[in-house]
């Protein structure tokens, strides 16, 4: 019966994983296009959204081919990175700012949960004889 329950412990903190990792693929997407869907000027603004997006992007589609930890902690920087770029690139007050500070919480949040989701169940590194 214990091993049934890791195995259900292990499948719903991999799916849960996985549908984080999807967010961010998608999210990420979002943040790459975003300069034509939202209609951004030229220059930093676009070039900022374009470089997060991208990354965020590969990160989730690396995430999803094989987990690693350090995935979701780059995860945390960019997300946090994009969360205070407006600020720091001084587009803050424009659409471009909500569409950062949205979707970098929002990256940043996803990262965290997977973080916290590690710290509490982490991978078994060895096997049941």
């Amino acid at each position: 019966m214990e091993e049934i329950m890791e195995n259900w412990t292990n499948w719903t903190n991999w799916t849960n994983a996985k549908l984080c990792d999807v967010a961010n693929l998608a999210l990420g997407a979002i943040l790459f296009l975003s300069p034509w869907l939202f209609k951004f000027d030229d220059g930093a603004v676009s070039t900022n959204a374009h470089i997060a997006g991208l990354v965020i992007a590969v990160l989730a589609i690396a995430a999803l081919a094989a987990f690693a930890v350090w995935e979701e902690w780059l995860n945390l920087v960019v997300g946090l990175w994009t969360l205070v770029s407006p600020w720091v690139l001084g587009f803050h007050g424009t659409s471009a700012m909500t569409v950062h500070v949205a979707i970098g919480a929002a990256v940043a949040i996803l990262a965290a949960i997977e973080l916290w989701m590690m710290s509490q169940h982490p991978p078994r590194l060895t096997t049941h004889s």
